[in-house]
Order: structure tokens, then C-alpha cells, then sequence
């Protein structure tokens, strides 16, 4: 396009959809990082063998890759529908990984240094000395694998009444539906399936008893007089329960409802509407000097405004209502303590014009 223009002029960009979608890729890639370092803590803390990390590690980004995959055979694009959708499942995905990871520590506690469990002393004359350890990722599979991928199809079969929603409802929250599903099947999947697997390759070497590790010795200390407590007495706790459940439908019944919540896509949009009549000079003045307004806030990068509408159906809006776009910088190079609903407030409070009615859409 630049190089059919004439001197002087240049393609400026004034608004680039493509920025959302790569600030939803950003925040998806973090997402998974900062599992990737949750789970590597909660294995190094409470397991004392930070190896058995990467059992969860491997298997979440593959469970991700499967959905993307079911994602690009169903055409669902990438959008910060679809993306959102496996954002929520992150977390419930490693869960399973997690509580077989623990349990195969406990039967791998129990089992004498050394020792073979009787099913694998049955096998005759076999040689092999690892006979022993994937004998007891067995167990442990077998003992929580089907328990685990239930609890998981549940979580996934959670969110199909989403499906059941029509027309705009339907075409917005169907993506999320849909990659939420597909992230938490293929979750459920790999916890019977490749989970094992790796837990026989990943956890070996010294296990650590439970009460070895001073955390949980801490955990079972502060726990067990609570549990002692409530098991004493039941209905108390059962009739508290209920008194809660009860005291939760007051701010139940009084918050507000809300088809769809403020988005904050990085960028703004100001559509003030005048007084009807107004002529196209006085709009030309009236777009300009809120233009000017918009453009000393240090927070913009740069403003672009409309007045009129273009000749197609799809743009009713009349010379009465403006439409600016005003492109934001990065955060890091906001005012300290700046936020968006400041920015919105300090500029609102800029452009009181008489005959002018503000709104900012994100």
C-alpha cells in the first residue's frame, strides 16, 4: 500500500486486533509457565524430590497440544474465547498427575529398601531388578487411575450445559466450552495412560518418608486436632455448614447481573454522541479538539476519530456520535499507580464539554 501513496503520505495504524490475540498467546504461554513452577515447588516441598516434577511438567503441555490439535481439525480458531477456555482447564489438568505422583511416594515408602513386592517375586526366575519398581507404579496406577479419570470426565462434562446455549450466547461462549473440554478429555487420558509411564522413569532414587519432611510434620500437627474437633461433633459443624450456605444467599440475591463484562483488550475506545442537528463543521471542531485533549495524556500512544458514518449497512452510527480510537502504550510506561479506570476517569473528567455525552468502551 506505502508504496502507491503519494509523497508525503503514509499508512499509519490505528487500531491492530491482532494485539489482543497476542496479549491472550502471551498470557496462555505465562499461564503454563507459572504451573510449570507451582507444580516444581509443591513436589520439592511437600515430596522432597523435585524429579517427580516433571512427570506433570511433560504432561501438560502435551494435554494442550491434543486440544489444540482437536481445535485445528474442528477449525476454532485461537481467539481469547477459545484460549480463555484452556487458561481455566491449567490448573484442574495437572491434578490427577499430582495425586498419582503422591501416591505412588506412598507405596514406594512402604516397600522395604530393596524389596520385591509378591507379585513380582512370582514372575519365575526373572532377572530383571526393576521388576520390583514397575511392579508398584502398577499398584498405584491401578489403585487411583479409574477414581481419577472419572473425576476428570466429570470436571469435563461440567461445562456442557455451555453447549446448550443459542444465538449470541452460543457464538461466544462456545469456543471456551469447547478447548475446556477437549484440554480436560485429554487430561483424563493421559492420567491413565502416560502419567504411569513417566512416573516409572521420573520417580526412583531415595523417596523420603512423610514424616521426615518438617512441613508436613507441621501440616499433620496443626490438622489432625482440628479433624479430632469437628469428627467429635458433627451437627455442630453440619449446622454451621448450613448457616453459611444461608448467609451466602444475602450477597447472592443483591449482585448485580451482566451478559458480558468489560474487556480489556489494551486499547480504548471513546464514542461521545452531541446534540442532535449538528453540522458537519461543528462535528470537524468538536472531533478535533477531543482529539487534542486525548493526545497529552502520557498514557496514549496515539488517538484516531471518526465523525459520520460510511455508506454500508453495517455503520448506522450518525454524525452526532464520534467514534476515536485511542491506542495505549505498554503499562511500563504508564504514570506509577495509573490503571485503566483511572485513565478512563481522568480523561472523562478532561473532555466535559457542554452538549457532549461521554462513554469509553474497552
Amino acid at each position: 500500500l506505502q508504496p502507491g501513496l503519494p509523497e508525503g503520505v503514509e499508512s499509519v495504524t490505528t487500531y491492530d486486533r491482532a494485539a489482543p490475540i497476542e496479549r491472550a498467546v502471551a498470557h496462555l504461554r505465562n499461564t503454563l509457565f507459572e504451573e510449570f513452577v507451582v507444580v516444581a515447588l509443591v513436589c520439592a516441598a511437600f515430596l522432597l524430590h523435585l524429579r517427580s516434577s516433571l512427570v506433570a511438567i511433560i504432561t501438560l503441555p502435551i494435554g494442550v497440544l491434543i486440544a489444540f490439535l482437536v481445535m485445528r481439525a474442528q477449525g476454532i480458531t485461537a481467539n481469547v474465547m477459545s484460549l480463555g477456555g484452556i487458561a481455566i482447564a491449567v490448573g484442574a489438568m495437572v491434578d490427577a498427575a499430582i495425586v498419582m505422583i503422591e501416591n505412588l511416594h506412598k507405596h514406594l515408602e512402604r516397600a522395604a529398601p530393596g524389596a520385591l513386592p509378591p507379585a513380582a517375586l512370582a514372575h519365575p526366575g526373572a532377572p530383571d531388578p526393576q521388576a520390583g519398581h514397575w511392579e508398584l507404579v502398577r499398584r498405584a496406577a491401578e489403585e487411583l487411575g479409574a477414581p481419577l479419570f472419572f473425576s476428570l470426565l466429570i470436571i469435563t462434562a461440567s461445562f456442557l450445559p455451555v453447549f446448550a446455549l443459542e444465538a449470541q450466547e452460543g457464538r461466544l461462549f462456545a469456543p471456551l466450552a469447547y478447548t475446556k473440554t477437549y484440554a480436560m478429555a485429554a487430561a483424563a487420558g493421559l492420567s491413565v495412560t502416560l502419567v504411569p509411564v513417566l512416573m516409572g522413569y521420573f520417580i526412583r532414587g531415595r523417596i523420603r518418608p512423610e514424616h521426615e519432611n518438617p512441613i508436613n510434620r507441621w501440616l499433620l500437627a496443626n490438622y489432625r486436632p482440628l479433624l479430632d474437633w469437628v469428627l467429635d461433633r458433627p451437627r455442630t459443624v453440619l449446622v454451621a455448614a448450613l448457616l453459611l450456605v444461608l448467609l451466602g444467599l444475602v450477597p447472592y440475591y443483591k449482585l448485580g447481573t451482566e451478559f458480558m463484562p468489560d474487556m480489556d483488550e489494551g486499547d480504548l475506545l471513546y464514542m461521545p454522541t452531541t446534540l442532535p442537528g449538528l453540522s458537519a463543521g461543528k462535528a470537524q471542531q468538536l472531533l478535533q479538539q477531543t482529539d487534542r485533549i486525548l493526545k497529552t495524556f502520557p498514557e496514549v500512544h496515539s488517538v484516531f476519530g471518526k465523525a459520520g458514518r460510511a455508506e454500508t449497512a453495517t455503520d448506522p452510527a450518525p454524525l452526532t456520535m464520534f467514534e476515536t480510537v485511542i491506542q495505549l502504550r505498554p503499562r511500563s510506561e504508564w504514570r506509577a499507580g495509573m490503571t485503566t479506570q483511572k485513565l478512563i476517569a481522568a480523561m472523562n473528567e478532561s473532555l466535559k464539554i457542554p452538549g457532549v455525552s461521554n462513554a469509553f468502551v474497552m
